[in-house]
């Protein structure tokens, strides 16, 4: 069986962004790694980081559902800038309705409700938005489960 796990990159608020998605999705980080925990060793000269960006997020996953990871880390400044695009968004299918509404209701606290949960044509329910980081969510409830 195959997985995608989705890999969100941010400018130094991976882990806002991340306690905010553990008080959305419950769960404990499977990891959460900073960049100073990095052994001084496996960091050749070319790749070394300003004490100043030690306390980022180098990787942090949250199991999200069965078998599925959200995981997520900082770009050091050295990388270049995140330019979050409209070119993807990351699709949650729940168990029920009541756990849709738990889910969309607390992602788009802070964010902005781009399509309301209602009962689609399709034989779902179903709504879309954009979270307080600019990540795009569609969350989906499927009655023929």
């Amino acid at each position: 069986m195959k997985v995608v796990n989705p890999y969100l990159n941010f400018s130094g608020n991976c882990e806002e962004a991340f306690n905010f998605y553990k008080s959305v999705f419950g769960g404990e980080f499977v990891m959460l790694m900073r960049f100073k925990d990095v052994p001084a060793e496996e960091m050749d000269e070319e790749h070394q980081l300003p004490a100043s960006e030690g306390e980022k997020i180098m990787h942090v996953s949250l199991p999200v559902g069965q078998g599925t990871i959200l995981m997520g880390s900082d770009v050091p400044s050295a990388m270049g800038t995140i330019n979050f695009g409209n070119s993807f968004s990351i699709a949650i299918s729940t168990d029920s309705e009541a756990e849709t509404d738990e889910i969309f209701n607390g992602l788009s606290a802070g964010g902005q409700v781009t399509m309301p949960l209602d009962k689609m044509f399709w034989g779902a329910y179903f709504g879309m938005l954009t979270d307080k980081f600019g990540v795009q969510w569609m969350v989906s409830y499927d009655y023929n489960q």
